[in-house]
């Protein structure tokens, strides 16, 4: 295992959950207003020809996408946002843990970066960047979790972290254990046509603004 870039570990650190006002479910994380408005495709069941097994976590910055490996050589390809160009890291991990509506507390590099930003944003809170689910990858500071910034998915954003729309994020929240093995990759995977109806994202009038923070990570 080994990291490309460790000075791209400048994420904040999530220290503690908390359960205010937390999206439970797919409509839930939607009536927050975290819809799927990104120009990405949406969620669906692909072909996925692959030596790893059910439950592993591919993520492929190539093709901006998650793959959750499923039986049957098919998995479910989510849309991401990956890390900016100066940013790249890959490797085989596990995931460690996971957090509802995680605390996001900005690094102090960050916020010299950014004056603006507060000093944490609790858990449930709309303006977290972290969304509403956490992921945690290996003993590193990388995480694959929601956002409060849904058109920035499909792009090379962030400054490391692996972001997902909220409501796809809780889908692999709700089927990945801890322990799960985690893939990062810049190798690109061919996949077929979803053989099933996808759902989330539409096409949309791109926005490329920065996120509520006007910060990425």
């Amino acid at each position: 295992m080994k990291l490309v870039s460790l000075k791209s570990l400048i994420v904040g650190v999530c220290a503690v959950s908390f359960a205010v006002g937390v999206p439970t479910d797919e409509a839930a994380a939607q009536s927050w207003g975290w819809g799927s408005s990104s120009k990405a495709e949406s969620k669906h069941i692909v072909s996925f020809k692959t030596k790893h097994t059910p439950g592993t976590m591919v993520v492929s910055f190539s093709d901006r996408r998650l793959y959750y490996v499923l039986k049957g050589k098919r998995a479910i390809s989510y849309p991401i946002a990956v890390p900016k160009p100066d940013a790249k890291w890959s490797g085989n991990f596990r995931m460690t843990s996971k957090r509802v509506d995680p605390t996001w507390t900005p690094t102090p590099s960050m916020r010299r970066e950014n004056p603006k930003l507060p000093l944490v944003v609790q858990g449930g809170d709309p303006k977290n960047p972290l969304g509403v689910r956490a992921l945690y990858v290996g003993n590193t500071l990388y995480r694959i979790h929601g956002t409060d910034a849904p058109w920035l998915i499909g792009e090379a954003v962030s400054h490391g972290c692996v972001r997902m729309f909220n409501k796809d994020v809780i889908d692999l929240y709700n089927r990945a254990s801890v322990g799960s093995k985690i893939v990062v990759t810049y190798n690109k995977f061919k996949s077929s046509s979803p053989s099933y109806a996808s759902y989330g994202s539409k096409k949309r009038n791109a926005n490329f603004s920065r996120s509520v923070f006007n910060f990425g990570f």
